[in-house]
């Protein structure tokens, strides 16, 4: 029985759970918007949350925090000037999960994960509006 047993294991050794979940929080400060499994994108949302929450502190002990949990200097640099700003207002919740449908393959549920102020990118706005005329 699983009783009061926190956290998901993805079927994973310790260490392959700690590169996937940190190739997953680089892809989304990168992009600031990834799609996965729902799962995946449940557990990677508890560490975005509390990432941002280091980048509003902004000190040197914060900043090596998510040094610690992200792999690149440059993600961690975009994390606290720029991300990070943005919810300055904002007491949590800086990521959404939207479930999307299901994958073709294996019928795995999947889902959008973004930061909440998440905006389309000009290119792909410009080509949309393209094919609405």
């Amino acid at each position: 029985m699983r009783h009061r047993v926190s956290g998901r294991h993805f079927g994973r050794t310790a260490n392959q759970r700690k590169a996937l979940l940190r190739g997953l929080l680089a892809s989304l400060i990168k992009y600031e918007r990834i799609e996965t499994t729902v799962a995946k994108a449940k557990a990677v949302k508890e560490l975005a949350d509390r990432l941002v929450t280091f980048g509003k502190k902004g000190d040197l002990h914060s900043r090596r925090i998510a040094l610690s949990y992200l792999p690149d200097r440059e993600l961690v640099k975009k994390l606290f000037n720029e991300i990070a700003p943005r919810f300055s207002d904002r007491n949590g919740g800086y990521v959404r999960v939207i479930k999307t449908g299901f994958r073709i393959k294996d019928s795995a549920p999947k889902a959008i994960l973004e930061f909440v102020d998440y905006s389309k990118p000009e290119k792909e706005s410009a080509k949309e509006d393209k094919k609405a005329n």
